[in-house]
């Protein structure tokens, strides 16, 4: 049989989202210092690792074509993402980055693409590259396109929001932290050793 993988959403989910003083909105990381995990999510990942639950991150990481930052900068970002989760830990089985925007800025980056979510191109890869059953694999974002894209995957989902009584139709789970959405998952007895080939 296939196993589970755990799909994760970055900012939100795995780091505090910042003030962009450009655009006054509470936004990705713009520079590497900016970068912090948030309370729980270590001992959360190890949670999910240590039962054998792949994690791979997802994330759609547009600043480049929007004319926000180099591409230096978004390596260094992750770079320090890297750094932070390696010292918990936690090692991401792949790392899946859309770069594009609709209205991006950039040639290249702008436009439509087949990556970024709410489409599921990035969960089906992996669901090809490794043999994933994606209707036993979770996803864990913040917003409405990463709810949208658990569902054209075939996967369940689990969004982080401050208020857990705010549904969305959308999500299956809405919790406040990353540790209730491990919670939920391990609590389903569906084990990622379980599935094993």
């Amino acid at each position: 049989m296939s196993r589970p993988a755990v799909f994760l959403d970055r900012d939100g989910v795995l780091n505090a989202l910042v003030l962009n003083p450009g655009t006054g909105k509470m936004e990705s990381p713009l520079v590497p210092s900016d970068l912090r995990l948030l309370d729980g999510v270590i001992p959360a990942l190890r949670r999910l690792q240590a039962a054998g639950y792949p994690l791979i991150l997802v994330s759609n990481q547009p600043n480049y074509a929007l004319g926000k930052s180099s591409l230096d900068t978004l390596a260094a970002i992750h770079q320090r993402l890297t750094t932070d989760l390696s010292e918990g830990g936690i090692r991401l089985t792949r790392v899946c980055y859309c770069l594009h925007h609709p209205q991006g800025v950039v040639d290249g980056y702008s436009g439509l693409c087949v990556c970024r979510k709410p489409s599921p191109w990035f969960l089906l890869r992996a669901r090809d590259d490794f043999g994933y059953a994606l209707a036993d694999s979770w996803m864990i974002g913040d917003q409405p396109t990463d709810m949208h894209c658990a569902r054209a995957a075939g996967a369940r989902s689990i969004r982080i929001a401050p208020d857990a009584t705010a549904g969305m139709p959308e999500a299956d789970y809405v919790v406040p932290t990353l540790s209730g959405a491990a919670a939920i998952i391990l609590g389903q007895n569906h084990s990622a050793t379980s599935h094993s080939l």
